[in-house]
């Protein structure tokens, strides 16, 4: 989708992460590459936030190497990896009574005493322009809708500006035309130069807007490709448990559960 050459601005090699003697992730190598959308999907349950959560720095796994570029991300002190990648959680919460302007600049805090702190108002007047919620910047966060405070969230992860960018289920809290746009802005981070890494459980949401998909059940590395190339009917339905329609709708992979099998 993208012209850019795709290097790899992340690295995984042979990761594990073991909770209570159960491997959660295991053994997964996998790459970041440079203009891409790469989309975790699978099961509830099969890794794909825990292998999040590892390749953005924010979990150390029990064995493997993670790379960003040239350096060991063990290497690479907090504040220098905020200004290298971005993270957005599942947990939309503030502990604190504060605007939604506010939650936004939070994104800049990596850049404090550095020379694109000049950039902070220009970069927090795009997030809240692109996330669509310019007109909430006074309201408190706490008084925001589930969805709402999912796309302030989204904002102040875009105001960190950093290369890589991880998103954690960012659709699940939104209505049908929010998704479509973050995954829009998503596309468009991606054809800009940047990495995007999403945790998705639309197969559908993902085959439209993935360059590629890592399939994973059971902490394990199932496929990794294209969406016409991982999305078979197949493979779904043996990951997921029940049978499944897969079409190209004009190059979008529509993923649907046949009816009527539960």
């Amino acid at each position: 989708m993208t012209a850019f050459v795709r290097a790899p601005l992340v690295r995984a090699t042979d990761v594990v992460v073991r909770f209570d003697d159960q491997a959660i992730v295991d053994g997964v190598s996998l790459d970041i590459l440079a203009g891409e959308v790469l989309a975790l999907v699978g099961p509830n349950g099969a890794g794909k936030s825990t292998l999040l959560a590892v390749l953005s720095g924010d979990l150390r796994p029990e064995h493997g190497l993670l790379w960003y570029g040239d350096r060991a991300l063990e290497a690479i002190p907090h504040r220098e990896r905020a200004r290298i990648r971005s993270v957005l959680t599942q947990e939309n919460r503030v502990s604190f009574s504060f605007t939604v302007e506010q939650v936004v600049e939070m994104g800049r805090s990596p850049w404090a005493r550095h020379p694109e702190r000049a950039d902070d108002d220009v970069a927090i007047a795009e997030a809240l322009l692109v996330t669509e919620v310019t007109h909430l910047a006074q309201r408190q966060f706490g008084s925001l809708s589930g969805g709402e405070k999912a796309r302030v969230s989204l904002a102040r992860v875009l105001t960190q500006r950093t290369q890589v960018v991880f998103l954690d289920e960012p659709t699940s809290a939104l209505d049908l035309r929010h998704q479509e746009h973050v995954m829009r802005t998503a596309r468009l981070m991606a054809e800009a130069g940047r990495a995007v890494v999403v945790v998705l459980h639309d197969l559908s949401l993902a085959g439209a807007y993935a360059d590629r998909v890592a399939l994973i059940n059971r902490g394990r590395l199932c496929a990794v490709g294209s969406p016409h190339d991982v999305f078979t009917a197949e493979r779904v339905g043996s990951v997921y448990g029940l049978e499944v329609d897969v079409f190209d709708r004009d190059g979008r992979i529509v993923v649907v559960p046949k009816f009527g099998q539960l």
